[in-house]
C-alpha cells in the first residue's frame, strides 16, 4: 500500500488536531524515559545514590518542564523578598557558558564565561555573590568557604540534581500548560516525572492572568494532586518600563506613534510581545531559539530588519536575559548606532505574597545554621 506525502501530511495534521490520539501514538516514545528515570529516583529514595543537604539554608526553584516556567523572575522575587538577609548567594549550571567550572560571576562578566542568566542577575543585584557550577554540591561547599556566614543559598533550576537535597523546594509550572496536563518528551515538554512533584514543598502556578477566586484555587491543588503540607501559590508577571543598556528610562516614553522591533531568544516570549503591542503602535518580532548564542549573520539580520520595517520613531527592545547576550555586540557592529532598549520582568505573588515572604523568612531565619 502507498501513501503519499501529502497524505501522510494530512493524516499527521489530523492527529495532531487530537491531542489525546496524538499522545496515544507518541506515548511508546517516552516509555524508555520514564523507566530511566523511575530507576534513578528509585535508587536515591533507597539510598543507593547518595544525597547531600547542605549545611547552609538553601532554596531550589525549578520546574518538570523544559523551560518558560519563569525561573529566574522567581529567583529574583526571592532575592528581593530576602534582601535584609545578608550576605545572599545565587548558584545555577549557567546554560550556554564556556566551561564547567566553579566561578564567581562578576558585573564584567559576559554570557559566553557565566551564562545569560547569571550576568542578568549579577547586573540587577550586585550585592549578592552569584556562582555558577555544575557540581551544585561542590558549588555550595565553595560558597561556604568563599562566603563566610552566607545566610542562604538560591538554586536556580536543581530540583533534577538528586545529589543535592535542598532545605526548601519551590516548583514552578504554567497556567497555561501545568504538569498535570504535560506528558514526557517527546509528546510534551516534561524532562521529569510529574510524580517528583511530591519533593516540592511550594508550588507556584506562574503566567497567571488574574488571581483564581478561592473555589478555583481548590480546583487547581486536586489537578496537580497536591499534598496537605504543600503550599499553593499563584503568580502573575509584571514588566517594566523600556529601559536603555545603562539602566536610564527610554526617552521619550513609548508611545502610538513608535514601533518596535522585538527580539527575543527565551523560551515563551508571548507575554513580552504582548506587552510592547500595548506601549507601541507596530510590533514586529523576530524569535530566536532559548539561550540563542546571537552571531554576526544574526546582527545583520537584525540591522537589516530594522532599517525596514516600519518609520521612525522606533526601537529595538529584548529582554533582560537576551541583553546579557547582545550587549558586549553592541558597542561594535551593525547594532551599536541602533536605539536598543529592554524590559525587565518581574514575578508577583497574587495570593497572600505576606505568607509567601513569611515562609521563605522561616526557613532561612530559623535554620539550625543560623541558630
Amino acid at each position: 500500500m502507498r501513501i503519499s506525502v501529502r497524505g501522510a501530511l494530512l493524516c499527521i495534521r489530523s492527529v495532531r488536531s487530537n491531542g489525546t490520539g496524538m499522545r496515544s501514538i507518541l506515548a511508546p516514545l517516552t516509555w524508555p524515559l520514564a523507566a530511566l528515570l523511575r530507576l534513578r529516583h528509585a535508587l536515591y529514595d533507597a539510598g543507593l545514590l547518595r544525597s547531600t543537604r547542605p549545611a547552609v539554608p538553601t532554596i531550589a526553584i525549578g520546574n518538570l518542564a523544559l523551560g518558560g516556567t519563569g525561573k529566574t523572575p522567581m529567583l529574583e522575587l526571592v532575592l528581593r523578598t530576602l534582601e535584609d538577609q545578608r550576605p545572599l548567594a545565587t548558584l545555577s549550571r549557567g546554560y550556554g557558558r564556556q566551561g564547567t567550572d566553579i566561578h564567581e560571576v562578576h558585573p564584567g562578566d559576559t554570557a559566553d564565561r557565566s551564562g545569560d542568566e547569571p550576568v542578568q542577575v549579577k547586573r540587577n543585584f550586585p550585592a549578592v555573590r552569584v556562582f555558577v557550577g555544575v557540581d551544585r554540591v561542590k558549588a555550595i561547599a565553595a560558597i561556604q568557604e568563599l562566603v563566610p556566614g552566607v545566610k542562604a543559598v538560591v538554586l536556580d533550576d536543581a530540583l533534577q540534581h538528586r545529589r543535592l537535597d535542598a532545605g526548601l523546594n519551590i516548583l514552578l509550572t504554567t497556567a497555561r500548560r501545568p504538569y498535570c496536563d504535560d506528558a514526557l518528551v517527546p509528546v510534551g515538554t516534561l524532562r521529569d516525572l510529574r510524580a517528583r512533584a511530591r519533593c516540592a514543598q511550594v508550588v507556584v502556578v506562574t503566567k497567571c492572568p488574574a488571581l483564581p477566586t478561592p473555589a478555583e484555587q481548590a480546583v487547581w491543588r486536586e489537578r496537580l494532586g497536591l499534598r496537605p503540607h504543600q503550599q499553593l501559590f499563584f503568580a502573575g508577571l509584571a514588566h517594566g518600563a523600556p529601559c536603555l543598556p545603562d539602566g536610564r528610562p527610554l526617552a521619550p516614553p513609548p508611545g502610538r506613534e513608535h514601533s518596535a522591533l522585538v527580539v527575543t531568544g527565551i523560551a515563551r516570549p508571548e507575554p513580552l510581545v504582548a506587552h510592547a503591542r500595548s506601549l507601541f503602535g507596530r510590533v514586529e518580532h523576530l524569535r530566536f531559539r532559548d539561550h540563542h548564542a546571537f552571531t554576526a549573520a544574526d546582527l545583520a539580520r537584525l540591522a537589516g530588519r530594522f532599517d525596514t520595517f516600519a518609520p521612525a520613531p522606533k526601537v529595538l527592545i529584548t529582554t533582560e536575559k537576551d541583553a546579557a547576550r547582545l550587549r558586549p555586540l553592541l558597542a561594535d557592529g551593525p547594532l551599536r548606532d541602533l536605539p536598543v532598549a529592554t524590559i525587565g520582568i518581574r514575578t508577583v505573588i497574587l495570593n497572600e505574597p505576606e505568607r509567601f515572604a513569611e515562609l521563605l523568612h522561616r526557613h532561612v531565619g530559623t535554620h539550625p545554621a543560623h541558630r
